[in-house]
């Protein structure tokens, strides 16, 4: 097991190479941003970065408002040398590139709730759950994530300026809606009554450059991010009524920003602040 306490050690920035056990020689990045009164009672957030596989950048994003929101921040980054292209992680891995699925322990999904009890074997938190954030690729891992369960250490999670999204839709098939795949009805359900926050920039409305997704099946869910974002949280709607289920998301225009993840972090701390407040309290 590797020894997480360097990301504790001293406030302010850190990073740490790290291996999960189920990718064994696969190395992933770990960068932490501790705030000034840190304790192990300290709110935990794991932050997803964008397509760059840039987490110290996220890491940065977050490090200007630790103390204010009182969380520990940590981004995990997937080097593209490790986790290749978006199979391996906006999809989570459930399938490699020829199609076969993978088993679940393969899925890169479970990455973070290991993480977490990682942090609390080691003391490092005495927190039941945490939060979650991720940005354009992250925020694609973030809700894709939560849609094959992974909610039960969960206090709240953002999706923030996802590029295509799996409508809760099992007539659609993966990786576009949940269809031909292990969710059931019962879990669609449960999927529906967590309380997922999806974030839309409202000028994130940008068409060009070689990572905005934009074949048929992409552009089949809107236009734009922004657009996707609305049509993500109207396709929930939908399925909610179909089953009889109060639908517990929201859906939060950020005004006058674009696909920009440091605006975007700014936007999600206070709400992710409150909520992992609300959930220390309980």
């Amino acid at each position: 097991m590797i020894d997480l306490s360097p990301l504790v050690a001293a406030p302010g920035a850190s990073s740490l190479p790290y291996s999960d056990p189920a990718f064994a020689g696969r190395p992933l990045v770990l960068h932490a941003a501790r705030p000034r009164q840190w304790h192990p009672a300290t709110p935990v957030l794991l932050v997803h970065h964008g397509v760059g596989r840039n987490g110290r950048d996220y890491r940065d994003y977050w490090l200007r408002h630790v103390d204010a929101a009182n969380l520990l921040a940590i981004a995990i980054e997937f080097p593209e040398a490790s986790f290749p292209q978006y199979l391996c992680y906006n999809f989570g891995n459930l399938h490699a590139a020829g199609g076969m699925a993978n088993p679940r322990r393969q899925w890169t999904f479970g990455i973070g709730t290991r993480l977490f009890e990682q942090l609390r074997e080691q003391g490092i938190t005495s927190t039941d759950r945490y939060g979650l954030f991720g940005h354009s690729a992250g925020g694609q891992f973030v809700h894709r994530m939560l849609s094959f369960g992974y909610r039960d250490r969960i206090a709240v999670a953002v999706s923030a300026n996802a590029g295509t999204y799996a409508m809760p839709d099992l007539s659609t098939a993966w990786p576009w809606g949940l269809g031909v795949t292990e969710v059931s009805t019962t879990d669609l359900r449960a999927l529906l009554a967590f309380p997922l926050t999806i974030m839309a920039g409202t000028e994130d409305t940008k068409t060009t450059g070689r990572f905005f997704p934009g074949g048929p099946k992409s552009m089949r869910q809107g236009p734009t991010r922004h657009a996707r974002a609305h049509a993500y949280l109207r396709s929930g709607q939908q399925a909610a009524a179909r089953l009889s289920v109060a639908l517990a998301w929201r859906l939060v225009d950020v005004p006058d920003v674009g696909h920009d993840g440091r605006l975007m972090s700014d936007a999600a701390a206070p709400l992710i602040a409150d909520a992992l407040g609300r959930d220390a309290d309980r």
